[in-house]
């Protein structure tokens, strides 16, 4: 094993509460219903994929210009609401799984389906931190498919083989699986029946790669 692929939310730092009042400011200004329940369904989830979710409860139909404009302002918000975060939202846990992943000489990568993802990291102090950053400004295809992964990987230089996945998400599961990844599942990923490895916390990955 010589690289560690990391998702960024829910895994490195927690913006699912920026994305939920987000998408919940712009879905009350369209008349949509939208709740906890259904934001748990955009986890991992790309953005436009994840307006189709929402409007799924929507009355009327939406052109495809229409649904660009709704994602966008919902991006705005969000984008203003990260304004929030600091160095204090990368914890402690984290920080020094990824020091010591460093000083083992492990290659470290960001496999991301946000578009955000520079922004957060660089307002977590972690902005020149990784290898190669994987996001959503450089893929076209979304979790489940294995792009993101699989471009993380050869920005590293690396095989799947040589690469373990770290997710939180189900969908980010089983876009390690179809690309060959080994994984490790915190929080719900921890759930899915293909999962390599199961972590409560990253610092488990510690012992996991011990000797690997």
């Amino acid at each position: 094993m010589k690289a560690v692929i990391f998702d960024l939310d829910g895994v490195i730092c927690f913006t699912d509460r920026y994305h939920y009042l987000a998408w919940k400011e712009m879905a009350d200004e369209i008349g949509v219903y939208f709740d906890e329940t259904i934001n748990n369904r955009l986890r991992g989830v790309s953005r436009m994929a994840s307006l189709e979710i929402i409007l799924e409860k929507a009355s009327g139909e939406y052109s495809q210009k229409e649904k660009e404009a709704l994602a966008e302002k919902k991006n705005a918000i969000y984008v203003k609401l990260l304004d929030r975060m600091s160095i204090s939202d990368l914890s402690d846990d984290v920080k020094r799984t990824l020091e010591e992943l460093r000083k083992r000489g492990y290659l470290l990568a960001i496999g991301s389906s946000s578009k955000n993802t520079k922004k957060i990291l660089a307002k977590i102090g972690l902005g020149d931190f990784f290898d190669a950053i994987s996001d959503g400004t450089n893929i076209t295809r979304s979790k489940p498919d294995p792009e993101v992964f699989l471009k993380a990987a050869e920005m590293l230089s690396v095989t799947p083989q040589e690469a373990l996945v770290v997710e939180d998400a189900l969908a980010g599961i089983d876009a390690a699986v179809s690309g060959g990844f080994s994984s490790a599942g915190i929080g719900e990923a921890a759930t899915h029946e293909k999962v390599t490895y199961r972590i409560e916390k990253l610092s488990d990955l510690l012992g996991i790669l011990q000797g690997k």
